[in-house]
C-alpha cells in the first residue's frame, strides 16, 4: 500500500517533488502545505491533493506518513529546521531538500531528533541515485577498483566574466558562503559516498575581480583539499559560473584504485572505466605508462531532472520496507556530514588554509531489533 505523502514547500523544488510523488507507485500524495496560499492551492489542484497553509494544521488533518520538506529560506535552507522537527516529533518520516539546513548546529539537532524520535530522516542527495554511480558501485564491489588511492570532484556552472550578473534573491544576497552551503552539499556527499568518511580538510577560496568590483560578496571559487579515513586523498574544485570547466562538463567525479578507476560524466550521462595495468589480459604487453582500453558506459540519460525521481523513489522505497533506521539510503547523518566538511572548510579557508579536523558524527549505535550480520 502506498505511504501517504504531504509536502511542505510549493516553489519551483517543491512542485519537482510534487510531480515525482504524483507518479511514483509508493506514494500517495494526498496533501500539499505553504505559508503563500496562492502556492498550496495551485499544487493541490494540480496534483488532487488537499491544500493547508500550516504544517500544524496538516499534522492535525492528515493521517500522513512521510513530510517532504522542500523550503528554501537564506542559502537555501534557513527553512528547513522547524518544519522537520515538527513533523518528526509527530513520529513522521521526514525527507528534506538539500542542505540539510544552513545551520549545521541546527542539523545536528535534526539527526538528534530523528534518533530520539526512531523517525526516518533523509535528505534529497540525489547526485548519486543515477545509473552511472550504480555502476561505479558495481566495479568497486567487484573489486576491479581495488584499495582507494584518490578521488577528484569538479562540480560548477559554465560561465565567465560576460555572462556575470549578481544574484539579487534574498536568500543569496549578502550571503557569502551560499554557494558554499548550499552547494557543496552534493559534491561532499558524492565523495563520501563512494570513499567513506573524510578525517581532515584544508581549503582555500576566493573570488574573481568581476564580482570584487561588483561588491558582490560570494565566496564562489572552492578549492579543497581532503583525507579520507581510508588513507586516500581527495580534491574538490567547485566555482560558480565564473569559468567553464573543460573535461567532464559542469559535473564529474573520479575515482582511482589500486586495480582501476573509473570517472562520471555529468552526474547521470556515462561513467568510464579504465582497468589498471596488469589486471587485463595479456599483462606482460604493458608497461608503465601504459594502460587498457576504457570501457564507457552511457546511461542514455541527458536530463539531470531525472535524478530527483530516482532518490525520492529510493526513500519511499526504504520507508515502505522499514529498513534498519541507520541503513537509509542518502540519510539525514549523510547530509550532517557533508555539513560538517563544508564547516571544516570554511573554518580552514578563515584561518588562513589550515588543516581542520570535521566535528566527529554521531556514533552509529545499531538496531536491536535486527540482527547483525
Amino acid at each position: 500500500m502506498a505511504l501517504k505523502v504531504g509536502i511542505v514547500g510549493l516553489r519551483g523544488i517543491g512542485n519537482r517533488h510534487a510531480e515525482c510523488h504524483h507518479q511514483e507507485p509508493l506514494s500517495d500524495l494526498v496533501a500539499v502545505c505553504d505559508v503563500i496560499k496562492e502556492r498550496a492551492d495551485q499544487a493541490a489542484a494540480k496534483f488532487g491533493a488537499k491544500a493547508y497553509y500550516s504544517l500544524t494544521e496538516m499534522l492535525a488533518n492528515e493521517p500522513l506518513d512521510v513530510v517532504d520538506v522542500t523550503t528554501g529560506g537564506h542559502e537555501n535552507g534557513s527553512w528547513h529546521y522547524e518544519p522537520a522537527m515538527e513533523a518528526m516529533e509527530a513520529g513522521k518520516a521526514v525527507l528534506v531538500e538539500k542542505p540539510l539546513s544552513n545551520d549545521v548546529v541546527e542539523a545536528r539537532a535534526m539527526v538528534a531528533k530523528a534518533a530520539e524520535k526512531d523517525v526516518y530522516l533523509g535528505c534529497n542527495l540525489n547526485h548519486y541515485f543515477t545509473p552511472p554511480a550504480e555502476q561505479a558501485r558495481q566495479y568497486m564491489a567487484d573489486g576491479q577498483v581495488g584499495e582507494l588511492v584518490y578521488c577528484l570532484h569538479k562540480m560548477g556552472f559554465a560561465g565567465s566574466e560576460m555572462t556575470y550578473a549578481p544574484g539579487g534573491s534574498t536568500r543569496v544576497k549578502g550571503f557569502p558562503y551560499f554557494h558554499v552551503k548550499a552547494f557543496l552539499t552534493h559534491p561532499f556527499s558524492v565523495m563520501r559516498h563512494f570513499c567513506g568518511d573524510v578525517t581532515h580538510v584544508q581549503a582555500f577560496f576566493d573570488r574573481p575581480s568581476f564580482r570584487r568590483h561588483a561588491d558582490d560578496l560570494m565566496i564562489s571559487i572552492n578549492s579543497i583539499h581532503m583525507r579520507f579515513a581510508n588513507g586516500a586523498v581527495g580534491y574538490l574544485l567547485s566555482q560558480r559560473g565564473d569559468a567553464t570547466f573543460g573535461l567532464g562538463g559542469w559535473w564529474s567525479v573520479e575515482v582511482a584504485g589500486t586495480r582501476g578507476t573509473f570517472c562520471i560524466e555529468n552526474c547521470i550521462e556515462k561513467v568510464t572505466f579504465w582497468p589498471a595495468p596488469g589486471t587485463a589480459a595479456q599483462p606482460d604487453q604493458l608497461k608503465l605508462g601504459n594502460a587498457n582500453a576504457p570501457i564507457v558506459t552511457e546511461s542514455g540519460i541527458s536530463n539531470f531532472d531525472e535524478t530527483f525521481p530516482r532518490r525520492i523513489h529510493a526513500f519511499m522505497e526504504d520507508v515502505t520496507n522499514k529498513v534498519p533506521r541507520e541503513m537509509l539510503r542518502a540519510s539525514g547523518r549523510d547530509a550532517l556530514a557533508a555539513l560538517e566538511y563544508t564547516w571544516a572548510a570554511m573554518e580552514s579557508y578563515e584561518q588562513g588554509g589550515i588543516l581542520v579536523r570535521p566535528n566527529p558524527l554521531p556514533l552509529l549505535k545499531g538496531d536491536p531489533r535486527f540482527e547483525l550480520d
